[in-house]
């Protein structure tokens, strides 16, 4: 399944699902992902790729008064979703929603302080002739000292926790994500590609070679997830 209609083809169980396949961590690790976005205080911040929206809504409870948070994506049954959980989450007033490309984003050279990207980074990077494009529009979009921040699934770097990891992702991602969703090809798309990801070496080469000029990586889990944190 392209990846465009799996992400636009949302089942009703798709945040349950993440809760179950990262044993509920997910959230933790989106929660310290937002506290690096906001971590220099910036006023104008973007989630890309933002899904149904929790990293956007972690950003508008912990940031300030005059931070301007907007989550883009291009699947409008995400976005309805996202704009649902504000609701629920009482943070309408801070956050915005709007529909649009991770290559093609909708703001003026130089004009953001701060890009989040929460588990869409390897859908985006992995095999796919749009990584080059997005890195680029990240790199066009922030300022100079702005960051772009990264929660994604990871190698670790240990070799039995990573045999494990790929094991867990086989034995039990694949296989629970399609009895929850009811969609076998998303979640063999999920596991296989989160086994094949490039390691944080790979990926700080990557960004550097994006325009940054300073990333550094934290860990998650022994390393099966991480954030990585690109300065311009």
């Amino acid at each position: 399944m392209p990846l465009h209609g799996m992400f636009t083809a949302v089942p009703p169980t798709y945040d349950l699902v993440n809760r179950v396949i990262t044993l509920g961590m997910d959230r933790r690790w989106r929660g310290l992902t937002a506290r690096a976005c906001l971590e220099n205080s910036p006023r104008r911040v973007l989630d890309v790729g933002c899904g149904t929206g929790d990293l956007t809504i972690a950003l508008a409870r912990l940031a300030g008064e005059g931070t301007e948070i907007v989550g883009i994506d291009y699947s409008l049954p995400m976005l309805e979703r996202a704009r649902q959980k504000a609701a629920k989450n009482g943070v309408v007033g801070r956050v915005r929603f709007v529909q649009g490309e991770a290559t093609a984003l909708p703001y003026p050279d130089v004009s953001l302080d701060c890009v989040g990207i929460s588990f869409a980074f390897r859908n985006l990077t992995y095999r796919n002739p749009l990584g080059g494009p997005h890195l680029a529009e990240v790199a066009r979009v922030l300022r100079d000292g702005g960051r772009y921040v990264v929660v994604e699934s990871s190698q670790p770097l240990n070799p039995v926790i990573r045999a494990l990891f790929h094991f867990y992702l086989r034995a039990f991602v694949r296989p629970v994500g399609t009895v929850l969703a009811g969609n076998p090809s998303a979640y063999r798309y999920l596991s296989e590609s989160a086994a094949r990801f490039y390691p944080p070496r790979e990926v700080r080469e990557m960004l550097l070679g994006s325009g940054f000029r300073r990333v550094g990586y934290r860990p998650l889990f022994f390393g099966a997830a991480g954030i990585h944190v690109a300065t311009k």
